[in-house]
């Protein structure tokens, strides 16, 4: 398989995916639709979502109506994840950003288009939060006909949260029921889990008289967890996969290396046969055979080329984030995330290795640089005890994954004075991941592999579970940290057959380095292909606001466009039909609530 590496990706593990919260993107409540007359100057005051710093694109409608739009009640900077949808009901799901409580799904009436409204509240566990994959399955089996709600809990307090997918009764909407909290993978590394594996996303089907879930697994490389939830009271747990098993990572003999494990999966019929596209980061896309979810079979998997078609660098980077077939299930649409613009590298002795960077630290870019001796400090958490103060300013904090958060971490090495930044390398429990930490600090803060900090001071991780051979206070290699612009994610199109590319599209901002910072985060988040319209599909693109492409065996194109005039963020994006045939296009924008659009194009 070719060469892949997994730059500026989200977390390895995805229990750090689920703390990421991309970074300087704001927006405020609709304007009740902007016309294209309204464009705003970029760089002016006028276009600041905020005074001061935080800009954002300039407003856009192009084949785009804005029907409606309502905020969440408590609506605050990112606390809005997924939307979802059925009958004249919407769901959007809810975290706190800023902590680990009032998490949950704002149920929405979207009966009357032009003037949603929130209706209710369903609370999630304290400690736990719903993200992506929400979704509302029409079951009708032995055990149980009716509209089932599923959304994923990721754990974001160990003492009190619980993971797996949580499924309520919604079929009246104004007094949902809990079916099961909870459910899913209760065994860690041989070892029962009490608090059940938490899980990133969860996608729902049924075939014939069965239903069944696929989970995203966060704590296990055994990711691709499939429940049968025939009986939604008593979900079953029938199958575990690990496609690495199947040589999906495109390796490599560099040291740059790539990540793979599951991010989202769905699930759709294809000549017979009840077929599954896994996002699996730098696995690619990978289809399976699940007519049988207890033996899911491997049938092929993507291979990123060694070009990317977008920035023209050498080594593709990956980042497999979302996908869905076209109606026909011939071809396949897929996302891929990257929320930096920069390609980051660490360098020691002569030698590059693949790294990240945090999101609300200083930025490495092309004109800033990280480079000094790097010193061990030990996990930098305020249990362990205060920190010894640098040396010179030449001085990087190489500290350890674990035990307390990334921003407490930050905060200790600033504290403790005179570091230039810090390296970060991750846990016991992954040699080869990388995460892109969510954290807060005044240093610039990379991220690195386990294997990539050993190497820094001469050593190689027997893995899983070595201890670090070095004592606090060791020094390393001189190592430097640098950046290189290679734009935004963007959205593939393939062949489901051979799972060849046809062709790319990306927004031209989010590879234009002028828009590498200042304008929110440009990257692509997920795809939502019409099933009504064989070669239509709409994209959320966070501060790239809401597009519409078409696609088909020439290439990817876009139609249509959508930011508001106070800027946008969106996360979620749904075709969905109301009871009255109305067909409307769902938006969950991250710092309001839903937005409502219909698309113009052709009309």
């Amino acid at each position: 398989m070719r060469t892949s590496k997994s730059t500026l990706c989200l977390p390895a593990l995805a229990a750090a995916l689920a703390l990421m919260a991309p970074g300087s993107a704001y927006a405020h409540p609709g304007d009740g639709g902007v016309s294209d007359e309204g464009v705003i100057a970029p760089g002016s005051e006028e276009a600041k979502q905020h005074p001061g710093e935080g800009g954002h694109l300039p407003a856009k409608r192009e084949n785009v109506r804005l029907v409606g739009q309502a905020p969440i009640a408590g609506a605050a900077e990112g606390r809005v994840a997924d939307v979802a949808a059925f009958g004249n009901y919407a769901y959007l799901t809810v975290r706190d950003p800023e902590g680990c409580s009032g998490a949950g799904v704002a149920v929405m009436d979207i009966k009357d288009p032009g003037s949603p409204k929130q209706v209710g509240f369903i609370d999630a566990t304290e400690g736990s939060f719903p993200g992506e994959g929400a979704q509302v399955l029409d079951i009708a089996t032995e055990s149980f006909t009716g509209q089932v709600l599923l959304f994923n809990n990721e754990i974001c307090d160990d003492a009190t949260g619980r993971g797996g997918a949580s499924l309520w009764d919604v079929t009246d909407p104004a007094t949902p029921t809990l079916l099961t909290a909870h459910a899913g993978d209760i065994t860690l590394d041989g070892r029962r889990n009490p608090a059940v594996n938490d899980i990133h996303s969860v996608l729902g089907w049924t075939d014939g008289a069965k239903a069944y879930a696929a989970l995203v697994d966060n704590a296990e490389t055994a990711d691709v967890d499939i429940l049968d939830i025939s009986d939604p009271r008593r979900p079953r747990l029938i199958s575990e996969s690990d496609l690495n098993d199947n040589g999906v990572l495109q390796t490599t003999d560099t040291p740059l290396g790539g990540n793979s494990f599951l991010h989202d999966v769905e699930v759709q019929e294809i000549d017979g046969v009840m077929t599954m596209v896994a996002s699996y980061w730098d696995g690619g896309w990978t289809l399976l055979d699940v007519d049988d979810p207890k033996k899911p079979v491997y049938l092929d998997d993507y291979d990123y080329a060694d070009k990317d078609p977008e920035s023209g660098l050498t080594t593709n980077e990956g980042n497999a984030h979302q996908a869905e077939f076209s109606p026909d299930g011939t071809l396949i649409v897929g996302t891929d995330e990257d929320f930096s613009p920069f390609r980051i590298t660490v360098s020691a002795a002569g030698v590059d290795y693949q790294a990240a960077q945090g999101s609300g630290t200083p930025q490495l870019d092309a004109e800033t640089t990280l480079a000094g001796t790097p010193v061990f400090l030990g996990r930098a958490c305020s249990a362990d005890g205060a920190l010894p103060p640098a040396s010179d300013a030449q001085t990087v904090a190489v500290i350890e994954r674990g035990a307390c958060s990334f921003t407490q971490k930050a905060a200790n090495v600033d504290a403790a004075g005179g570091y230039a930044g810090v390296v970060l390398f991750n846990s016991a429990a992954d040699c080869t991941g990388i995460v892109t930490p969510s954290v807060e600090g005044a240093l610039p803060f990379v991220s690195v592999s386990r294997a990539t900090g050993f190497a820094l001071f001469g050593d190689a991780p027997a893995c899983p579970g070595a201890a670090a051979p070095f004592a606090t206070g060791t020094a390393g290699t001189p190592l430097s940290a640098n950046a290189v612009f290679d734009g935004w994610g963007y959205t593939r199109l393939m062949k489901t057959d051979g799972l060849q590319e046809i062709g790319t599209y990306a927004i031209p901002e989010s590879q234009d380095p002028k828009y590498a910072t200042g304008f929110g985060d440009l990257s692509v988040h997920e795809v939502a292909v019409d099933p009504t319209k064989n070669g239509l599909a709409y994209l959320s693109h966070y501060a790239g606001g809401l597009r519409v492409v078409e696609y088909g065996p020439a290439g990817i194109t876009e139609v249509g466009a959508y930011i508001a005039k106070g800027g946008s963020n969106f996360w979620g994006v749904e075709h969905h039909t109301l009871p009255s045939g109305e067909e409307l296009i769902l938006a969950s924008d991250r710092d309001t609530g839903l937005w409502i659009f219909d698309y113009t194009g052709g009309k």
